[in-house]
């Protein structure tokens, strides 16, 4: 995430007239650019499903009878959102 989202905040422009256009730029003139956006995507999304599948297996273990556990679950949830 941190590689390719540095990779695309080079080409990015953070204007609200040419925001789109550097999009597009990436995705079609920038070598590489569209295997660079989809891996960002697709990368950001495999992590928020394991975050997911971490809190499913802590729900179905019962882990959020502890105290302690719950807060600090609930405390990197938060940080991770």
């Amino acid at each position: 995430q941190t590689i390719t989202g540095f990779f695309l905040a080079i080409h990015y422009t953070a204007n609200i007239n040419l925001a789109f256009s550097s999009i597009i730029h990436i995705t079609r003139d920038v070598p590489h650019g569209w295997a660079m956006q989809n891996s960002h995507a697709i990368g950001a999304s495999i992590f928020f499903i394991c975050i997911y599948i971490h809190i499913a297996r802590g729900l179905y273990y019962g882990s959020y009878l502890n105290k302690e556990v719950w807060l600090s679950g609930i405390t990197l949830l938060i940080i991770l959102m």
